[in-house]
């Protein structure tokens, strides 16, 4: 049975990651229908391109696209150029291993009442242990919150546990939400109208877990723990510190609105004591010489907090509804 796979892959300012991208995509033991990379880069800039053309002799198609607008915007174009039965989107500086869309395939294919709507890869070098993680160590103490389980977002104070928690595993995950790094959807899903939030401009923070906790009202998420990749890392085009800083109070608060728009004064105030204590932290971080991308964050969370504060809901929100 012939399986159409649309990877989808914004990027911007990162050729060598490109390249290194279209031969990982090269060596899958089942290769994706097409390959879709939305290049952000000024008019002026034709690295990517050059690097995709130099590499040239994909065992797949290529549908490069030049469009700007950040992650969500570009993923959106992405998602409505694909043809295939599967949209994967995968990051210019994620490795996938080889059986990567393989198994994730195979787990559609198992799924015969089709409830699974999206299914993430495990990223093998992003193990967070909660045991040692001050972060996560003072948030447990603090009992901030009602779950610790890692990939569920706590509805009663509008924060989504990380899923990098999750130690290493060889099954299948239930989860809430996943990252748009390294997972693969139903394109079904997005023929009903599902798009990524464009509230959500520039660099992305959040707005995969938006797109994610929106499909769960419909569908079945899981991560795949035999399913892995690793990240990169890559550093070139980042956001500035003040910019993550401020997105991490705006858009949290913008997750929460929209997701949970009946909320009590309870989970308002536990919502808000989370962000106040992050604040702490980071403020106490630069204390202990964190630098300027530390210091940049601090004042980055300081305006965004009074900026979270002015969030409503905009919109309805679109539903990927079963028929």
């Amino acid at each position: 049975m012939f399986v159409g796979i649309s990877i989808v892959t914004p990027t911007l300012g990162r050729p060598e990651e490109i390249a290194g991208l279209a031969g990982n995509l090269a060596g899958q033991s089942l290769l994706p229908q097409e390959w879709i990379v939305v290049d952000g880069a000024d008019p002026q800039d034709y690295r990517s391109q050059e690097a995709l053309e130099t590499a040239g002799g994909f065992p797949f198609g290529l549908n490069y696209i030049r469009h700007g607008g950040g992650t969500a915007v570009q993923r959106n174009i992405g998602i409505d150029a694909a043809k295939g039965d599967y949209v994967a989107f995968v990051d210019d500086d994620i490795r996938l291993e080889p059986d990567f869309l393989k198994r994730i395939v195979e787990t559609f294919q198992e799924d015969t009442e089709t409830q699974v709507g999206g299914v993430a890869g495990y990223v093998t070098n992003q193990h967070l242990d909660p045991a040692t993680s001050p972060r996560w160590r003072l948030y447990r103490k603090l009992g901030l919150f009602t779950t610790y389980e890692p990939g569920r977002y706590d509805y009663h104070v509008g924060y989504p546990i990380n899923r990098y928690l999750q130690p290493p595993h060889d099954g299948l995950r239930e989860i809430d939400f996943m990252g748009a790094g390294c997972s693969v959807w139903r394109a079904e899903v997005f023929r009903r109208g599902l798009r990524f939030d464009e509230f959500f401009s520039g660099f992305g923070v959040l707005e995969d877990a938006h797109l994610a906790l929106q499909a769960k009202r419909n569908w079945k998420l899981l991560e795949h723990g035999k399913a892995r990749c690793s990240h990169l890392k890559a550093q070139s085009s980042r956001e500035s510190g003040f910019s993550v800083g401020r997105k991490s109070a705006v858009n949290y608060r913008y997750v929460f609105v929209d997701i949970v728009p009946s909320r009590s004064t309870r989970q308002e105030l536990r919502f808000w004591l989370v962000q106040l204590v992050d604040f702490g932290s980071a403020v106490a971080a630069c204390f202990r010489g964190g630098g300027r991308r530390t210091l940049g964050f601090v004042f980055g969370k300081f305006v965004g907090l009074f900026q979270a504060a002015m969030v409503r809901g905009q919109k309805p929100v679109k539903t990927a509804t079963k028929l």
